[in-house]
């Protein structure tokens, strides 16, 4: 009937469950509600919608589960299982004995690895993370943590599609509160929520079933059944009246040392009349003295209390400042995450009522702002207006655009700024709409397999063209761009290379497959764990990654060594391995073992894995195609991270030559470190573009055609069209930084590449005319005077000239070839 996983299962609940096929398997939908998302990333188009659903399973002891099911399982089922779940959600009967309703029965939950579905007993889940709508977030959300540590995928509650909340408010039944048949139920005058959505609709049903206890400790968190020990830590006043005014009574007196002023201090009352009055005159408390008479107050007593309300006022204010600057250093940033809600909300807050404050309150997140909001809202502007102009432009005919061509480029809305050198724009040379393809790639070799072409101009065609993504043709082609065949060879020598190179593979493997002197040990151990960790997160959206399968023999021998794993019971929460997880991963243990002064490192499975899926699978064309790759990138995971700051200081200095503006805009904000683009170097934007545009992006990388650092000038490229809003909107580093991350997926990977290209060019032209204009300084006067001057002439004989440095790092810029 419907599938879906059990997060949990324990030998107690399969005993409950029974065998399939008997009758206590049938379980009886008693709430539903649709629309609720599973967010599996931060961009909304992964976003996965379901049924949030209570069932019951009918039996002397009734057992509650706690489900939610993708609407693609029951898609799967056809219409009348949808039915089933929209006439549970429609009817919203709190009752769920009740007679009038036929009762819905669904078979019991299966697994699904591969989805986000889940369903667990009611018993198992301790408590609720509850987070209503906000003004900085439009959806509600619900948080679920099983009392084994785990936590559930957060749930979205998105009521303005929900059916729930779409469908009219039907009427009260006869003889019936309308606050327990409306649904949902409409919030009275008298009410105090001002609002109403899903997840208090759900936490309303919740309670018909279990205990539901809010923490005073944490407002959002709800406990499920708590254990006495959990009602005691949860139900505690924080602070006692009494203690709080004896702590305040000792400065309320001329003779103490109180820290408040005078004229601040709250003035006992001594009046018999205000006291006679006054039902709290007799108790020891400041607060309890200074409050109000029942009918109305006296001047006296209303201006002692404004006084110590307005202490107190001082006093919180002092604190909650001293809280930030303590807070907002950046040595304290590692423990910030780690504080509670209350303390955390205080680090960079910058004012009681400053738009900065009220949004980290909100909820919105770390180092949100209404600056970050608005470049973002720009950024959004500029490219729909660029699309608009893009789409006018090709509408309108070519006899009356002769300069059409110009106008269309595929620069997008990047502007090169012009130089004090005043040299022309270069032109992009790429053409991507029509990439290399199988006729072409056969035509550059003859029948020996001798290639006909040069290697250089093999890479020319593959940076401007790029590969055909239809068949195998990338698996052919990689191997020579990255250097794992040679190019100036017959077919019957690089089949001889290969085959050493494959016995090579095997050699290195059978180092650690099948000898537990080896597999086993320490070191090993720890890596075969961290290898086992990253492959299993990494492209898990990819097909040969996403299904669980394992390996058609099942013997304890084969297992051993094919399962990176040390123990099955470290993975923990961990997504499920598959043949091809473990295979990929047999790979990174072996280049472990390969590369003994380098070994494994975190993110080197997102290098990996791609090339795994272009090859078809392949083991060993993978491995050197991956050792090719890391021969390029190795500076990037060196443990001291030098390779990686050499890189940033030189994008830092190429951006001072080519935009001294955003490079002063970044000095003021104290960005750059440059930070934001430590990912996208790092791992050559892996995570920046979709998964077919990496592998467009790193071939054109690997060519090496205008220069080995060519990733630098991709960062540049992704700045310079960005750098308006930069400049415009964003003046703290934080902003910077969180707008970056936030560019991930939204990049146009072909108009980057053609900005990269021109800048390139644009660089290499400075550089030539620097070095052009620094020689002619050079030149003695006594030489010169036989020329036209067109410069003045300093009094040593040089000509005086004012030209911008360039390091040794950005001349490094200019080599090309490895």
């Amino acid at each position: 009937m419907v599938e879906i996983r059990n997060a949990t299962t324990s030998p107690e609940i399969e005993r409950q469950q029974g065998s399939p096929g008997s009758e206590e398997n049938k379980y009886r939908l008693v709430y539903s509600k649709s629309k609720v998302y599973v967010n599996p990333t931060a961009y909304a188009r992964d976003n996965i919608p379901g049924f949030l659903v209570l069932v019951k399973r009918e039996a002397v002891n009734p057992t509650y589960l706690l489900a939610w099911i993708p609407e693609n399982l029951l898609n799967e089922k056809g219409s009348t299982e949808w039915d089933k779940f929209v006439k549970i959600e429609e009817h919203a009967v709190l009752d769920d004995e009740d007679d009038g309703i036929d009762a819905v029965l669904i078979e019991l939950p299966t697994q699904r690895p591969e989805s986000y579905a889940f369903s667990v007993p009611l018993t198992s889940v301790y408590s609720l993370i509850v987070h209503p709508p906000t003004l900085s977030s439009w959806y509600g959300s619900i948080a679920i943590n099983l009392s084994s540590g785990n936590t559930l995928p957060t749930l979205h509650f998105h009521d303005d599609e929900s059916r729930s909340f779409t469908l009219p408010p039907r009427a009260p039944a006869s003889g019936a509160a309308t606050a327990s048949t409306t649904y949902p139920p409409t919030p009275t005058a008298a009410s105090h929520q001002p609002t109403y959505w899903g997840g208090e609709d759900l936490l309303a049903r919740l309670r018909s079933y279990c205990h539901l206890l809010r923490s005073t400790l944490q407002p959002s968190l709800f406990l499920v059944d708590p254990s006495k020990a959990d009602i005691e830590a949860h139900t505690v006043q924080l602070f006692e009246d009494d203690a709080v005014d004896d702590i305040l009574a000792q400065s309320s007196f001329a003779n103490s040392h109180s820290p408040i002023p005078a004229h601040r201090r709250p003035r006992p009352i001594t009046s018999p009349a205000s006291s006679s009055s006054n039902p709290y005159a007799n108790r020891p408390s400041v607060l309890h003295r200074s409050m109000p008479q029942s009918s109305s107050p006296t001047q006296s007593s209303s201006q002692a209390r404004m006084a110590l309300l307005q202490s107190f006022s001082n006093i919180t204010r002092a604190t909650r400042h001293a809280a930030q600057n303590i807070l907002s250093h950046p040595l304290a940033k590692p423990i910030v995450p780690h504080l509670p809600d209350p303390v955390r909300s205080l680090v960079n807050a910058n004012g009681e009522w400053e738009w900065g404050s009220w949004v980290e309150k909100g909820g919105v997140g770390e180092f949100e702002s209404a600056r970050v909001y608005l470049a973002r809202w720009a950024r959004i502007v500029a490219e729909e207006g660029e699309r608009a102009r893009r789409r006018e432009a090709q509408a309108l005919p070519s006899s009356s655009t002769p300069n059409l061509e110009e106008e269309t480029s595929s620069l997008g809305v990047f502007e090169l700024l012009h130089s004090t050198m005043n040299l022309p724009t270069p032109k992009t040379s790429r053409d991507p709409n029509h990439p290399i393809d199988q006729e072409m790639w056969a035509s550059w070799f003859g029948e020996d397999g001798m290639p006909k072409i040069r290697i250089e101009e093999m890479k020319k065609e593959v940076f401007r063209r790029g590969i055909d993504t239809k068949g195998d043709l990338r698996q052919k082609v990689w191997p020579f761009v990255l250097g794992v065949h040679e190019w100036e060879t017959t077919g019957a020598e690089r089949k001889r290379k290969w085959e050493e190179k494959q016995a090579q593979y095997n050699s290195t493997r059978e180092e650690w497959c099948g000898v537990p002197d080896v597999f086993d040990r320490q070191d090993i151990l720890e890596e075969r764990h961290r290898i086992d960790v990253d492959c299993r997160r990494t492209d898990r959206t990819q097909p040969l990654f996403a299904s669980e399968t394992t390996p058609e023999e099942s013997d304890d021998k084969h297992r051993r060594y094919t399962t990176i794993s040390p123990n099955i019971s470290d993975i923990g929460a961990q997504s499920p391995s598959n043949e091809h997880i473990d295979r990929m991963a047999s790979i990174l243990l072996t280049y472990h073992l390969y590369e003994k002064d380098l070994g494994y490192v975190q993110g080197m499975s997102d290098l990996c894995a791609p090339v795994y899926i272009v090859m078809g699978t392949d083991e060993e064309l993978t491995f050197w195609c991956f050792v090719e790759i890391m021969n390029r990138m190795k500076q990037n995971f060196l443990r001291d991270q030098s390779g990686m700051k050499k890189q940033l200081l030189t994008l830092q200095q190429l951006i001072a030559v080519m935009d001294p503006e955003l490079y002063r805009h970044l000095e003021k904000t104290d960005g750059l470190n440059l930070f934001f683009c430590f990912r996208w170097i790092l791992i050559a934007f892996k995570r920046e573009f979709p998964f077919d545009d990496v592998l467009r992006l790193w071939e054109v990388l690997w060519t090496d055609y205008y220069s080995n650092e060519f990733v630098l000038f991709i960062a540049l490229a992704v700045l310079e069209s960005h750098r308006d809003v930069i400049l415009r909107y964003l003046v703290e580093f934080d902003e910077i930084l969180k707008y970056c991350n936030e560019l991930s997926m939204t990049i146009e990977l072909d108009s980057t590449l053609a900005q990269a290209e021109v800048l390139f060019l644009s660089f290499s032209q400075l550089v030539a005319d620097i070095d052009r204009r620094q020689a002619e300084t050079e030149v003695p006067t006594s030489a010169a005077s036989t020329l036209r001057q067109r410069r003045p002439v300093a009094a040593e004989g040089k000509v005086k000239m004012t030209l911008p440095i360039l390091s040794q790092n950005l001349r490094e810029l200019l080599l090309t070839g490895r």
